[in-house]
């Protein structure tokens, strides 16, 4: 039985003030998600205060992504190193907005993938489609390829230490959601790409969701098999909206 995990990616968005309240709002009710593993993905520089707001509690939280380099002459960039010590426990690679915006190729994730799960971090692996990679009716092409450049970066067995977050990159803030039924089938799609190479690997692996999940289609999204959580990017800024998709998950 994989443990569903919620992690909400708070993009970059925050402030001190609303931070603390947010965080606040969140260790009040997350007694009610007892089925759901939860973390917080924050930008770099509020990585401390979310420390040490959720110290103490079940609530892990990570990075939104990290250099290849283990450190040096890399102005602007965040280590390995430098999550573990403010004890993040994830780190997420290779989002669509750092694949589209920043011009992050496969074999780039694939690396940072490597580099996060050497150090001791768990990467969450984002993999997805665009609109016109949809319309081209090429979805499951895309995920195949950036799938295989991971295992062939790492090997299936380490690709299986990480978290995969499906993305379609046509359903993130545009106001428009894959039905849960085109979801589960790319998530099963992927999880077939993992068993050609090991089965049990395959069956293991989380899967989350990660586009536009919110309180009111997690539930529905949730219920699918090969769904096991979500990647939260907007409703992961309100504790309430956040709280009742990590409830839904069981």
């Amino acid at each position: 039985m994989r443990k569903p995990l919620i992690a909400g990616n708070w993009k970059m968005n925050g402030s001190r003030s609303d931070n603390k309240a947010l965080l606040a709002g969140i260790k009040a009710g997350i007694a009610k998600a007892k089925v759901a593993e939860v973390a917080v993905c924050a930008p770099y520089i509020y990585i401390p205060q979310v420390a040490e707001q959720l110290a103490g509690t079940p609530i892990a939280w990570g990075g939104q992504n990290l250099s290849t380099e283990a450190k040096g002459a890399f102005t602007g960039e965040i280590s390995a190193a430098m999550l573990l010590d403010f004890k993040c426990k994830y780190v997420i690679v290779g989002h669509s907005e750092r694949r589209t915006l920043y011009g992050e190729d496969d074999a780039l994730v694939a690396k940072k993938f490597a580099v996060a799960e050497q150090a001791g971090l768990i990467p969450i692996l984002c993999i997805g489609e665009t609109l016109e990679e949809r319309e081209k009716g090429i979805t499951e092409q895309v995920v195949a390829r950036q799938i295989k450049a991971a295992i062939d970066e790492v090997g299936i067995a380490t690709l299986g230490k990480g978290v995969i977050a499906y993305e379609p990159v046509w359903a993130i803030g545009t106001g428009k959601t894959a039905s849960p039924q085109q979801a589960q089938d790319v998530h099963a799609f992927i999880r077939g790409q993992l068993a050609a190479h090991d089965k049990a690997v395959a069956e293991k692996v989380r899967i989350q969701y990660g586009g536009s999940m919110n309180a009111g289609n997690a539930k529905e999204l949730l219920a699918m098999q090969d769904i096991d959580g979500g990647l939260i990017g907007g409703a992961s800024l309100k504790a309430e909206d956040f709280l009742a998709i990590c409830t839904a998950a069981g």
